[in-house]
């Protein structure tokens, strides 16, 4: 019975120092660097992958990857997904307003 009781504290203590610690954001708190880094962090998971295997392969991979062909690609992708966040925070703008003025009538 102590045991168990010592057991339960243990883990309360542990809880409670760890769950303040997690830092998660919601959909709408994300920035749109967030988004962004996804694609970057699979290329270069990607590229790891590929060294490891094959040097040529990914030596070309590389050297793709720096062309100025996907470098715009790249550029025209993250201004417009710049755009992109920018209206979907006025979206989240209205709906939040609209939710206050005709619904909770604040």
């Amino acid at each position: 019975m102590l045991q168990s009781r010592a057991l339960v504290i243990a883990l309360i203590l542990l809880l409670s120092t760890t769950l303040p610690e997690v830092q998660s954001k919601s959909l709408f708190d994300k920035d749109c660097r967030d988004l962004l880094a996804i694609p970057e962090t699979i290329a270069s998971y990607f590229y790891e992958t590929v060294n490891k295997v094959s040097l040529k392969v990914s030596q070309f991979y590389l050297d793709t990857i720096q062309s100025p062909t996907v470098i715009a690609a790249r550029q025209r992708f993250a201004k417009e997904a710049t755009k992109i966040n920018i209206m979907f925070e006025q979206l989240i703008e209205k709906i939040k307003n609209l939710w206050y003025t005709r619904i909770l009538r604040y």
